[in-house]
């Protein structure tokens, strides 16, 4: 079993509250599996994911065009990037992405349920900050908003290292007083990134997101 599906399985029955039963079927996997990753807090060891797509290494110049023109065409976005493999696979990446950048229809607004979803984000103080024993800098600011409340919680890290951010997140959750259904990201490379179409966390927050947290009321 790969450190996602223990992940998944956790957050189906913590969070969804799927029966053992229902996990297996939705998954695929056997219930004695279900039962072993529930009683299992700590991840099993790390299976590497399959190798990703040909997109993968072109994907931030991508987003770069896509954050200055959104409806740039996928012809046009190749072009500029001088791709020259399978026009398919970057069409397919595209669609994917240009929705993140896409503007709002002003004829819609979005609601969450409380305990729903919280959006993260790094910000760097465009200041420099006092740090202590003569030292000045801009370190990270980890910031949290609640979908629902749009309260912030925030937290300055000394780095945007994957176990920063994880210490980050776990005292900014212990802030809020629970974990909401939905932790949401925008491509933070310690967090996760793309691979083979889908989005896949590392490592080390696929073992936090199977850890042993309290989940919000």
């Amino acid at each position: 079993m790969t450190v996602e599906d223990w992940a998944e399985i956790r957050r189906l029955h913590r969070v969804e509250g799927m029966a053992i039963k229902a996990i297996a079927r939705q998954l695929g996997v056997s219930r004695n599996a279900v039962r072993r990753a529930l009683a299992r807090d700590a991840p099993p060891k790390y299976e590497r994911a399959p190798r990703g797509s040909i997109v993968d290494a072109v994907e931030p110049q991508v987003r770069e065009l896509l954050r200055a023109h959104p409806r740039m065409p996928a012809t046009v976005i190749a072009e500029r990037i001088g791709w020259d493999r399978s026009l398919t696979v970057l069409k397919d990446r595209v669609r994917e992405l240009r929705p993140y950048y896409l503007p709002p229809d002003p004829a819609t607004r979005t609601a969450y349920d409380p305990g729903q979803r919280v959006q993260c984000d790094l910000w760097f103080p465009p200041a420099q900050v006092p740090l202590g024993s003569g030292q000045a800098g801009s370190p990270p600011v980890l910031v949290m908003v609640s979908g629902y409340s749009r309260t912030i919680f925030a937290r300055m890290l000394p780095t945007r290292q994957g176990p920063d951010l994880i210490a980050g997140h776990w005292e900014l959750l212990q802030a809020m007083g629970g974990v909401p259904a939905q932790l949401v990201w925008d491509n933070e490379a310690a967090v996760g990134s793309w691979r083979a179409g889908r989005p896949r966390l590392t490592e080390e927050f696929e073992a936090f997101r199977g850890g042993p947290v309290r989940r919000s009321v």
